[in-house]
């Protein structure tokens, strides 16, 4: 029982819960269901009980025990059919407000044979507007000389993209988002980039695929780079996820042109290294989230486009790193 979501808020805008959902229903504790209602906590006990006597709603399947913080014993929780019944035996202010929601949402459901919910569809309409875009913006970018021989790495990527976009999958989940779920812990400094930059110059200097320019820093452009990864703005971090770093370091040093030579194997190799430090460059089939084709295609996309495209690519890259 992880997972929260607001069930209800009352009109007058004075309660608001977040409360537990699981098997295709809410769970309140009793303490819960007297805040909801505006009631003492034995008022509801003694409605509870009246409920179970009378059989309104079966015990055993409607009451859960759960460990929970602050408590040495397990805290019962009761299911949506015992917070209704509780709703329609109690009397406040708050009660009617409640039993006049349920009034409505029943209402919805007989005559017009659903309830909609307004955020869900929101929220699915954004995210086929994005995956639109994303399409609009792989369709045209394609055709791109650069990218000439790219073509299939092209479909794969918006076959990839689409199926972290699967709208009904989402829709089940309410998980309709840009993806930024990932916590990394691994910071990267600029003394340790820099270091990794000079490894892999050595490597691809042997195999002479590097010249003595490939990682020369234009002035502090890489430092401000791994700076602007970690900004904060009012005390909150502005690419709080660990996706959203990775997409963005990727993204600032190809597109930014930080080296005089490398920028886009640089940024991909660290790209891979920053995700692997933080233990989330592999899927649990132990494949890579975004391959080394994928990699490829992502860094010539990021190169040929326009800056005002930036938060569609950031998009794009950070879906792909959903597990």
């Amino acid at each position: 029982m992880k997972e929260k979501i607001v069930i209800y808020k009352t009109n007058h805008n004075d309660i608001e819960l977040k409360v537990q959902f699981e098997e295709e229903t809410v769970w309140l504790r009793q303490d819960q269901i007297a805040k909801l209602f505006g009631k003492e906590r034995s008022v509801i006990t003694r409605h509870i009980s009246g409920i179970f006597k009378d059989k309104e709603v079966d015990k055993r399947s409607n009451v859960h025990f759960l460990h929970i913080a602050h408590s040495d014993r397990p805290v019962a929780f009761y299911s949506l059919d015992v917070i209704l019944a509780v709703g329609y035996r109690t009397n406040s202010s708050r009660a009617i407000d409640f039993r006049k929601w349920v009034t409505r949402v029943l209402k919805d459901h007989l005559f017009k044979g659903y309830t909609i919910n307004e955020k869900r569809l929101l929220q699915a309409t954004n995210n086929l507007n994005d995956l639109q875009s994303a399409i609009s913006f792989l369709q045209e970018k394609a055709k791109h000389t650069l990218l000439t021989g790219q073509e299939q790495q092209i479909l794969s990527l918006l076959a990839d993209y689409s199926k972290t976009l699967t709208l009904l999958e989402q829709y089940d989940k309410d998980k309709l988002s840009l993806s930024h779920k990932g916590r990394g812990t691994f910071i990267l400094q600029y003394k340790t980039a820099y270091s990794v930059i000079g490894e892999l110059k050595k490597v691809l200097f042997v195999k002479k695929e590097a010249s003595s320019i490939f990682g020369q820093e234009y002035e502090d452009k890489f430092k401000a780079i791994l700076g602007n990864i970690r900004q904060t703005f009012g005390g909150k971090e502005l690419y709080p996820s660990l996706e959203e770093k990775a997409a963005h370091l990727l993204y600032f040093v190809i597109k930014d042109h930080s080296f005089v030579d490398g920028n886009k194997r640089i940024g991909s190799f660290l790209f891979i290294y920053f995700l692997d430090r933080n233990n989330y460059l592999y899927k649990q089939n132990r494949e890579k989230k975004i391959n080394d084709n994928a990699l490829t295609a992502l860094s010539l996309l990021i190169a040929i486009s326009n800056p005002k495209e930036k938060d569609t690519m950031i998009k794009i890259i950070t879906n792909l790193l959903r597990e």
